[in-house]
């Protein structure tokens, strides 16, 4: 069962944590916060939730004016430059068991997120107090970041605070300062979970793209064969996609794009490009999916025509 608001300010209280609450309208922003906490001293917080390639989860919750550049925090992981996105709407409901706008590290209680690594701002030591959502966009809490490790402490957590403005330098003498951050026990998630088979109007069994899926946003490869696929034999040819099924095909390229753009829309590029923000995720969205767009339509119409040529190969016309 997921933590519900009340019951972690309950847990708080429980805890004997001093804190303050402030109950508010749903704010979906830090800049919508201000609004309300902002001349009440205290530090507002940003929250990111993120995942890397192979579906390992990361909350980074930082002081609302540092700087987060993700290349640079994927590269300090050990991910590479292009390492970590913004993760789904989908999987904050499944995983954080929280809506969109109300990520905080008091989400690492629920047992779903066991295996989401917390990277905290080394900022929050300085400030006499900050504010976070308790697990609804609807209420801010202050605290300090002593009373923040003693809740993370009573779930089994090592407070974990980071720089993260630095830029150290990666290289093969100098390995990821971060890479000790990256969940090593965390179960590997599949990009697009399919549910059981169901049969078309011919009796053929067709597989069915799951609208479930936690994630649909990974790039898929076609493999090293893909250019020769119609030189194979039918039976050898392993598409991601059915062939004949060009509903599951178009199903797939929604799931990419609305995934996509649920990661290029975050407080920080809000903040950042204001009135050109649907520009800049547009041109985001375009850079990150032609080349999987492409891939997709070239396995789409080689299978297709694989299909196609054996079909015509094994069906002999009676001759007049």
């Amino acid at each position: 069962m997921a933590y519900s608001k009340d019951q972690l300010l309950a847990r708080l209280k429980e805890l004997q944590i001093e804190f303050s609450q402030y109950e508010h309208p749903v704010v979906l922003t830090v800049e919508a916060q201000a609004k309300y906490v902002g001349n009440l001293g205290g530090a507002l917080s940003k929250n990111l939730f993120l995942k890397d390639k192979k579906h390992r989860y990361y909350v980074v919750s930082a002081l609302a004016d540092t700087k987060v550049d993700l290349k640079v925090l994927s590269q300090r992981l050990g991910l590479g430059k292009g390492g970590l996105r913004m993760a789904a709407e989908e999987a904050l409901v499944e995983i954080l068991k929280v809506p969109l706008g109300c990520v905080t590290p008091f989400a690492v209680v629920n047992e779903s997120a066991r295996h989401v690594s917390l990277l905290l701002d080394q900022g929050f030591k300085a400030q006499e107090y900050c504010f976070f959502h308790p697990l609804s966009n609807d209420m801010s809490i202050s605290l300090n970041a002593h009373c923040l490790d003693k809740f993370l402490k009573s779930i089994g957590r090592d407070p974990s605070y980071v720089d993260l403005e630095a830029n150290p330098p990666v290289g093969k003498d100098q390995p990821p300062d971060l890479a000790a951050f990256v969940p090593s026990d965390a179960p590997i998630l599949s990009d697009l979970p399919v549910k059981a088979p169901t049969q078309d109007s011919t009796g053929k069994h067709v597989s069915a793209a799951s609208n479930s899926a936690v994630v649909a946003a990974k790039a898929i490869k076609p493999s090293g064969n893909a250019q020769n696929v119609k030189e194979k034999p039918v039976n050898t040819v392993q598409p991601s996609i059915p062939a004949a099924d060009a509903g599951n095909f178009v199903e797939e390229l929604l799931d990419r794009a609305s995934a996509l753009l649920l990661s290029e829309i975050s407080e920080d590029s809000i903040k950042q490009h204001s009135g050109q923000l649907g520009a800049e995720v547009a041109n985001n969205i375009k850079k990150c999916l032609r080349e999987d767009l492409k891939n997709l339509a070239t396995i789409f119409k080689n299978t297709a025509y694989t299909e196609g040529f054996y079909a015509g190969t094994r069906y002999q016309p009676k001759r007049l």
